[in-house]
């Protein structure tokens, strides 16, 4: 892994051997002199080509990041009026602002705004009292170099950005109750004695089972009370000895599907709907399950809350009767033209960012982000649509260009 390096491009004209001697319009321009770290009276750094100096500096104070510059001859200050001047950012992927000037008070000012990241290659053309003068240098921030392998090993993954389709959901709270369609309440036909019992508390039975042995009152004949739907024994009334007297001797409930039922607070009542989708997980953990909302009650109950309902297939039996759920409910759906995995964003400065690759450069974006769910969050500036951004493993840049130390340069 490698990290950017601050480049300065220093090349002396030959012609003026380095003595501050313009180039006549219309000559190529080269550059002519240093381009420096040293700071000027505006905090900006000082281009100077013998003693013609040039201060350009990004001004952010109150408005968008825009250019300013100052120039001086020979230590007096050049009227605006008098000087021409242009710059060019070459950006990662070879993206290039061309950025005009114009006079305001003792200084330039840039016409375009320097939008983030400030990283670029900076190339200054000026001219005054018929010299031309050139300067290039580079300003890299949030920038890092990775080899495809080592990405690979890193566990760097990628996506082009693009529309995504945001689901606004819910959390909802409930349990796992019978399906009262499949509920059965067993009694004896004719009252009598009970003879014997054959099934226990929790005991599964298959429909036609004998459930117990009756001896008619009646007819002091005996016969067989069978269970009339296949399930598990949820109550047990019943032993030998004891007189049937008309009273629920058995409840056998169908498991092989449940109710889910969630309590809805009449503040997001409006918002849930019959047909919505919903996930569903066990307080308990293990796998999620998708479904729909199959009712909704429209009786609030006394903790002020109604009852939406999902009917859940377990015919593999993993849905326990009486287990706590949480559950997730589909309440919106908006499309959106632009949105990052919630994966991908970092912290960069103060912004949030994403990390944008350019073959095997990585460079952060500064995002000005609209609405999100628990996937997506849109992007409403500071990333172009077709970006290939990192999704996976972003931390990894982060700290490389953290060491890097690479500053913010106005």
């Amino acid at each position: 892994m490698t990290k950017p390096t601050l480049l300065l491009l220093l090349l002396v004209v030959g012609a003026l051997g380095g003595c501050g001697g313009g180039m006549p319009n219309g000559s190529p321009a080269e550059p002519s002199a240093a381009a420096t770290d040293e700071r000027g009276p505006n905090n900006g750094r000082l281009l100077a080509d013998g003693d013609f100096v040039i201060e350009l500096a990004i001004f952010e104070t109150g408005v968008p990041p825009e250019f300013h510059a100052w120039a001086t001859r020979g230590g007096q200050p050049v009227r605006p009026e008098d000087l021409e001047l242009s710059v060019e950012l070459t950006r990662l992927g070879n993206e290039i602002d061309v950025i005009d000037f114009r006079p305001q008070g003792d200084f330039l000012r840039g016409t375009s705004t320097v939008y983030e990241p400030h990283s670029f290659v900076v190339s200054i053309d000026a001219s005054h009292e018929g010299r031309r003068h050139h300067w290039e240098y580079e300003s890299i921030e949030g920038r890092t170099r990775i080899a495809p392998e080592m990405a690979a090993a890193f566990g760097l993954k990628t996506l082009i950005s693009g529309p995504a389709v945001l689901k606004e959901t819910i959390t909802l709270y409930g349990r796992i109750e019978p399906n009262a369609t499949g509920v059965r309440e067993v009694r004896a036909r004719f009252d009598g004695a009970i003879q014997s019992v054959d099934v226990a508390l929790g005991d599964t039975v298959r429909a036609g089972q004998a459930l117990a042995s009756i001896e008619s009152n009646e007819s002091l004949r005996p016969y067989t009370i069978d269970a009339p739907i296949s399930g598990v024994v949820t109550e047990r009334s019943a032993n030998a000895g004891e007189q049937t007297a008309g009273r629920r001797l058995f409840t056998i409930v169908d498991t092989s599907a449940v109710w889910v039922n969630l309590s809805v607070f009449l503040g997001d009542r409006s918002r849930v709907r019959v047909g919505a989708p919903v996930t569903v997980t066990s307080t308990l953990g293990g796998p999620a399950v998708e479904d729909t909302i199959s009712h909704l009650n429209m009786l609030a109950d006394a903790n002020q809350a109604v009852t939406a309902r999902v009917v859940l297939d377990n015919s593999d039996g993993a849905w326990a009767l009486g287990t706590y759920v949480t559950a997730e409910v589909q309440v919106a759906e908006t499309e959106v033209p632009l949105a990052v995995k919630r994966s991908a964003l970092q912290s960069f400065r103060d912004f949030t960012v994403v990390y944008a690759q350019v073959g095997d450069e990585y460079e952060v974006r500064m995002l000005e982000l609209g609405r999100q769910n628990r996937e997506w969050v849109e992007v409403l500036g500071g990333l172009k649509p077709g970006t290939r951004y990192v999704t996976e493993g972003s931390y990894v840049l982060k700290a490389d260009i953290e060491k890097s130390g690479a500053s913010h340069d106005h």
